[in-house]
């Protein structure tokens, strides 16, 4: 088996995707820079799979990370795994592949390996991220999820990516895609929030049995952008019978939550720009949770979500009203 592939999973269209990614979201308060140094210590350590997105505005910074990662003869191009997201406000399909080539541009890559849906809604098209009426309310369009994922085959068939998925979908929007007439490629994976508090079983058993990888973010349900999130709901990673098992293993209860995942068949994301935090995120492979740990950890599930996206909650294509 080739090297490359000892911590991957095979995707449905032959691509293989490394089980742990590196995860460079920040808060608009960061700056830009720290997504770059952050990913470069991330391949310095030994992640390979960069999970990015034009929302997230620093895929110049990581780009370049990956670029002088490349010159350094630390890695090659396709060692790397590298995913960036279509954001909402380019679901209408004459905008899917100039918002791909603009993320190529600012990445200065030939291709990306895995361009996803970034959310299923989709918002009024232009320039501003987070389009707003004088009212301060999200000025939302409608978009049939099918025509936009009609642009993303043909980024495929460009060969400005290698894979493509979805994001946030729910298991109903999934099936819309899935029984497309004339559906070309599936969807390789679906990236949704996956943590103990909200660990997605039923959308897990759901992709699993259409071959589809579920990813994880917020796996370790750390970051507190008040944007998003409600400062004031708990960490899961001060959950007690998260700490007890990784007192037991010689662990951090960060380390727990994303072997959790991996064992679940799970492909996860850690995301920290704190150097001795990235290398812990990376040693996961060398221990194993007891089937008492994952029931345990299982336990913990009370399908609570830290991203609710409560702003759109109006929206047709809002994906968390459905169970799964």
């Amino acid at each position: 088996m080739d090297i490359r592939h000892i911590h991957s999973v095979r995707l449905n269209d032959g691509h293989f995707m490394p089980v742990l990614g590196f995860g460079t979201y920040a808060p608009e308060e960061i700056p830009k820079s720290k997504a770059g140094e952050a990913t470069k210590v991330a391949i310095d350590v030994g992640f390979r799979h960069i999970d990015a997105a034009y929302f997230y505005q620093n895929e110049e910074e990581v780009g370049k990370a990956i670029r002088e990662k490349i010159a350094d003869g630390t890695v090659k191009r396709e060692d790397i795994f590298y995913t960036t997201k279509l954001w909402v406000t380019f679901l209408r399909p004459e905008f899917v592949q100039p918002a791909l080539e603009r993320s190529l541009k600012k990445l200065q890559l030939d291709y990306v390996d895995l361009f996803i849906i970034h959310f299923p809604l989709s918002m009024k098209p232009g320039e501003e991220l987070l389009p707003m009426d004088a009212n301060g309310k999200i000025i939302v369009d409608t978009v049939d999820i099918r025509d936009t994922w009609d642009a993303l085959e043909k980024c495929k068939d460009a060969g400005l990516t290698k894979s493509i998925g979805v994001s946030n979908f729910n298991h109903k929007q999934l099936d819309m895609i899935l029984n497309k007439p004339g559906l070309k490629y599936k969807p390789v994976c679906n990236q949704v929030e996956c943590h103990p508090y909200l660990n997605q079983s039923k959308l897990l058993e759901f992709c699993k049995s259409k071959d589809i990888v579920l990813v994880a973010y917020s796996a370790l349900a750390s970051h507190r952008d008040p944007k998003w999130i409600d400062k004031d709901i708990p960490y899961v990673l001060e959950e007690p019978i998260l700490k007890d098992i990784a007192k037991k293993h010689n662990r951090t209860p960060g380390q727990v939550a994303l072997c959790y995942q991996l064992q679940r068949g799970v492909v996860v994301l850690a995301k920290s720009f704190n150097e001795k935090r990235i290398k812990e995120n990376f040693q996961v492979f060398d221990f194993q949770l007891t089937p008492e740990d994952m029931k345990a950890i299982d336990s913990l599930n009370r399908n609570f979500r830290y991203a609710t996206l409560e702003f759109a909650a109006h929206h047709p294509y809002y994906p968390f009203s459905e169970e799964y």
